[in-house]
């Protein structure tokens, strides 16, 4: 079974990238969230504070065009999402403003937004009034002057096959695309006039940096009309065409099948709930048979996957978070195996089907606080936070294009390796067992434990594996990207608080007060050089350019000044500059690196490299982005554009338990001070910095990712 497994999902990477609208520009990151129903504002705090740190490839959103209100019962049902009044960008989420806003902050942490694009229908029969944008309809009468339609948009009741004009009979393709699906007014998608309108606003959607759309009841749109919809849609302003992903509900039960999509995107595999739901919930073994091509279900190429999502959790026929245990088990599977592209949920808690977001009294929709243990508050369940499935995102990327090998069900704990870059292992109640983990020799850290848990792997790949918590019986460890690149255990030094007095008088940056104690500077016996690299995430201005300037503040070494030479001045730490690039994008870094031989707080060093007669003003960073096509691409560079490089090799001998501090200059102009506790993730995070400082503190050995004047970090192996 694992050869043949093996064989098939080898084929999935190279047909990825031949499809025009299956790149999801995340960097080839590989989990998507759907943050259900929330406001705009919530899901920016989110990108930033977890969705970016833990390596998600995006997050779709609700439909953010203008929609009905409705209220019933006193509350606004999560459906009137569902009932487009025009394609103003004002919903229950916020406005334009605020989803631009969203987008912008999403993208630059590397968390891209996907809408949920409603455009086989506008709002139902029997309703008319004003919608969140304050445009009037009238459905009955087919009037909706915020786009505008009129009655010469909309299918005809002759155009309809059925006694009452709705969708009744799914084995008649006319049927199912011509008539009105639960009384929605069903657009006609093949007038120019209606295609240019929906092309438009997926348009107005990229030009504010939407990198893709799930298309609401696309299997009652004929492919003809999508594809010509689509093909009026622009380009994304990076390069490369959207992303899409079709709601085509296939069971082998009527008469549109996932496969009349395949060349329009992604198309959403409703089989696999069913599947997935029969393994979690039983027998585990059955997990291995979850794709199952003679059902017709999609190839992995062409999958779309979920456990559960907002429709399915309410018609019971599949799991959610309700069923706790079991949920988990799906999920973090799913993410774990190697069929499709993935998706998790993130809902509310609800018990009526119809109940909308968590509501203030005058039915806004509530924010999502974070509790102290990481979990979210306000009614808000947050699945994509539980330790078995957020902390799988990382896993699921690690191990893309690996095949799925020595699947094992075994005294009820199901494992497998994926290829040599991965390993899962999972069962109902916790275990420890030996097993071949598939990977090299070295001790790892358990993504699920969040490094709290180290696996030890000898030099024939086996392992003594259990869960670190016994309440979450799953283990998960991976290489971070290389055959033999392994995740050393490591032991954290304690954090030295800082006193609370004022700032210290240096005039270069620093810590804002000493440590407790200072420790004297010893010069090392040998050299310990580490490839090292630092990304800084700015924004920038054709003809800025970013250097960086670090060291040990003085404050934590004694014996360091402004007078000291360059060399002597034990604050300063040695570093030796490669050669990235010879390419002209790389013309102004590899000038200025000449002569740069220590990371420290000055700028210029005697000797160092200008360039058309510049000096430098510290170590200098080249710009880059993680698009293939643009100049500036860099592998390291897997979140998006304005991330400025800094690679290395690092004496490590020379820092403070492999830590120093860092900081930005753009044009002369230093990064402000950073404030609060370091926000840092990653697998290099395990290890606090053994003081507190004021600006950036990096891991040597690791590439260290910062955001310009913001606490967040990514520390990881290179």
């Amino acid at each position: 079974m694992a050869s043949v497994l093996g064989f098939f999902f080898l084929f999935v990477g190279t047909a990825l990238s031949v499809q025009p609208y299956h790149d999801p520009h995340c960097g080839g990151k590989q989990v998507i969230v759907h943050l259900f129903e929330w406001k705009w504002t919530e899901i920016a705090k989110e990108c930033e504070r977890y969705l970016g740190p833990k390596g998600f490839c995006g997050v779709q959103v609700s439909p953010p065009m203008e929609h009905a209100m409705i209220t019933t019962d006193g509350d606004r049902p999560w459906w009137e999402r569902y009932q487009p009044i025009s394609y103003k960008l004002v919903s229950r989420s916020g406005n334009e403003a605020e989803l631009k806003d969203m987008v912008q902050r999403c993208k630059a942490v590397g968390v891209r937004v996907y809408v949920d694009a409603v455009v086989n229908h506008m709002a139902g029969l029997g309703r008319k009034g004003v919608g969140t944008a304050g445009s009037t309809f009238d459905s009955d009468a087919k009037d909706f002057p915020g786009v505008p339609y009129t009655k010469e948009n909309f299918n005809d009741r002759s155009d309809c096959p059925s006694g009452d004009g709705n969708v009744n009979n799914y084995g008649d393709p006319k049927n199912v695309r011509d008539c009105y699906l639960v009384g929605l007014t069903d657009l006609k998608a093949s007038q120019p006039y209606v295609q240019d309108k929906i092309s438009g606003y997926f348009n107005s959607l990229i030009d504010i940096g939407v990198a893709g759309f799930r298309v609401d009841a696309a299997k009652h749109m004929w492919p003809k009309d999508l594809e010509a919809i689509l093909t009026k849609t622009k380009d994304l302003p990076e390069g490369g065409r959207p992303f899409f992903f079709h709601e085509v509900i296939d069971r082998n039960d009527g008469a549109i099948k996932v496969d009349e999509y395949f060349h329009l995107g992604y198309v959403t595999e409703f089989r696999f709930p069913q599947k997935v739901k029969e393994g979690a919930s039983g027998d585990l073994g059955r997990l291995g048979s979850v794709y199952d091509p003679g059902w017709g279900m999609a190839p992995p190429d062409q999958a779309f996957v979920f456990v559960d999502n907002h429709d399915t959790q309410r018609g019971n026929e599949a799991l959610t978070y309700k069923n706790g245990a079991e949920y988990k088990r799906a999920v973090a599977f799913t993410l774990a195996y190697n069929y499709g592209f993935t998706r998790v949920m993130s809902s509310y808690y609800f018990t009526d089907n119809s109940a909308g977001p968590p509501r203030n009294a005058d039915l806004t929709t509530k924010d999502v606080p974070i509790k102290a243990d990481g979990t979210c508050d306000n009614g808000w369940v947050c699945e994509h936070r539980w330790k078995p499935i957020g902390n799988m995102a990382m896993f699921r990327t690690a191990v893309a294009g690996t095949s799925v090998d020595n699947f094992r069900y075994e005294n009820g704990v199901l494992s497998f390796n994926r290829g040599n870059k991965g390993f899962f292992a999972m069962s109902v109640n916790s275990f420890s067992i030996t097993v071949n983990t598939g990977l090299p020799a070295g001790e790892y850290c358990d993504l699920i434990s969040e490094c709290a848990k180290k696996i030890r792997v000898d030099g024939s790949g086996n392992a003594q594996v259990s869960p670190q918590d016994p309440s979450e019986p799953f283990v998960a460890i991976i290489t971070q990207g290389g055959d033999n690149i392994v995740v050393p255990i490591v032991t954290s030094s304690p954090v030295v608080t800082a006193p609370t007095s004022g700032p210290g008088p240096t005039p270069e940056p620093g810590p804002t007060t000493a440590p407790t104690t200072q420790k004297p500077y010893v010069p090392s016996g040998s050299e310990d050089f580490k490839r090292t690299v630092i990304m800084v995430e700015k924004q920038t201005n054709p003809g800025q350019d970013l250097f960086i300037r670090g060291g040990i503040d003085h404050t934590q070494r004694p014996g360091c000044s402004d007078s000291s030479a360059v060399a002597s001045n034990p604050c300063n730490i040695p570093i030796k500059h490669t050669v990235v690039s010879t390419t002209a994008h790389y013309d102004k870094v590899n000038a200025w690196s000449v002569g740069d031989n220590f990371l420290d707080w000055g700028g210029s060093e005697p000797g160092q490299g200008s360039y058309l007669g510049k000096p430098a003003d510290g170590t200098p960073a080249f710009w880059s982005t993680n698009d293939r096509a643009n100049a500036g691409y860099s592998a390291l560079n897997t979140y998006g554009s304005h991330y400025w490089i800094v690679d290395f090799q690092m004496d490590c001998s020379r820092t403070e338990n492999e830590f120093f501090e860092v900081k930005a200059l753009v044009n002369g102009a230093w990064e402000g001070d950073i404030r609060g506790a370091p926000a840092c993730t990653g697998l290099g995070s395990a290890v606090s910095p053994p003081y507190e400082s004021k600006n950036h503190l990096a891991r040597c050995g690791y590439k260290n990712v910062f955001h310009f004047g913001s606490s967040a970090c990514e520390i990881s192996p290179l």
